[in-house]
């Protein structure tokens, strides 16, 4: 058996137990996954990379942004004879459609606001993928994403990505212990820059391809049309209300909307600025406030996930780009150290002691800090 290593700066030294075994790898097209199977290959591994197609090639190739089928697919190949190494593409659409677009859906018409990432890295990715190579006689199965797995007192910890700005390990959350111990990120302990520079290394035809920048399958589209596609019965209008439930205008469908959220509401003519605070999904209705009522101090989870002991004090992400919070997290209660705004049901909460991540959650509710509600002269139409 291949002996295990602390993941450190030299993706290179992570490689070298595995020279001479065989390995898989997530080819996604990018430059991050290509320069993963450039390095494995160059340790001296005998690598075998895999693609899933996710969705159909020819509509997302017509889309800037998508991934994971039409031209990704095609860089992975190019990049796979480049390096000599065996590739495979798998065709994953009818998984990947059941289990992470119409849970995108779905979620919306919950009045929730999804992560469709995580749900791919923990079904397809991490679940399917993961199988898959195991049924190849794969040792291991590497990615490109920017996360580090440490080993510590009891087994392998995920922790996060050394660069911050590129760190990934809240759409990791759902990772288990079995999976970490297959897992290895060669990337992790590295910045951006220096894969760039491997990928110019090593010549591959995607070193200066841009990093996508939005949920594989929108592709560039705004979120609501996509859901609409999957659900055309959210499109149908309802009330807005403000927080004592008096209607003060209309809406085009629930799924347009997130708590938090300004933009699209549309309501002129109040003495201060409404958000989004809540989303009633049963009654067709979204709920109008000024930015105190979004302040929330405690988040009821489910779906817990836990990494290592996530009771007492914690670091919490509650967005992909929110800052890292105090908090407590208790059974699946997650109480703020402060006030919280903007908490939306439907995102995860990530838990961190330091730079190890603990686990997470999916907020299922949120509890309203105690202030003072607004005078109904603030709420009415001046």
């Amino acid at each position: 058996m291949v002996t295990e290593m602390t993941e450190i700066a030299s993706p290179q030294a992570l490689l070298a137990p595995f020279a001479g075994r065989r390995i898989a790898v997530a080819m996604s097209g990018g430059v991050d996954s290509s320069v993963v199977a450039a390095l494995a290959a160059e340790a001296g591994c005998d690598v075998v990379g895999v693609t899933l197609q996710l969705y159909d090639a020819g509509a997302a190739a017509a889309r800037p942004g998508a991934c994971c089928a039409g031209a990704d697919i095609r860089d992975a190949r190019a990049v796979a004879d480049r390096l000599g190494i065996a590739h495979y593409v798998i065709d994953m659409e009818a998984r990947f459609r059941a289990a992470v677009m119409d849970a995108f859906a779905d979620s919306y018409a919950r009045g929730q606001t999804p992560v469709p990432c995580v749900e791919c890295n923990k079904t397809v990715k991490f679940t399917d993928l993961l199988e898959l190579a195991q049924g190849l006689g794969a040792e291991a199965l590497l990615t490109g994403h920017y996360v580090q797995r440490l080993l510590g007192p009891d087994g392998a910890e995920l922790h996060r990505g050394a660069d911050p700005a590129k760190d990934q390990s809240y759409f990791l959350w759902t990772t288990t212990r079995a999976q970490l111990g297959y897992l290895r990120f060669p990337l992790g302990a590295l910045p951006k820059s220096a894969v760039r520079r491997e990928a110019e290394r090593f010549g591959l035809g995607v070193a200066a391809k841009p990093d996508s920048q939005d949920i594989c399958f929108v592709g560039g589209r705004d979120y609501a049309s996509v859901v609409e596609t999957l659900r055309p019965e959210l499109a149908t209008p309802g009330d807005i209300t403000d927080i004592a439930g008096r209607v003060i205008g209309r809406h085009g469908g629930i799924h347009r909307f997130t708590v938090g959220q300004r933009r699209g509401l549309d309501l002129g003519g109040y003495p201060e600025p409404l958000y989004v605070v809540r989303i009633d999904a049963a009654a067709n209705r979204v709920v109008a406030g000024p930015r105190a009522a979004l302040g929330v101090t405690a988040a009821r989870l489910e779906g817990i996930n836990a990494l290592a002991d996530l009771d007492g004090p914690v670091m919490v992400k509650v967005r992909s780009l929110a800052p890292l919070v105090a908090a407590r997290w208790s059974g699946l209660d997650l109480v703020f150290d402060a006030p919280m705004f903007g908490v939306a049901p439907g995102q995860a909460a990530v838990a961190y002691r330091g730079g190890r991540v603990l686990g997470g959650g999916t907020i299922a509710e949120t509890f309203a800090a105690e202030l003072a509600p607004p005078s109904p002269a603030a709420m009415s139409i001046s």
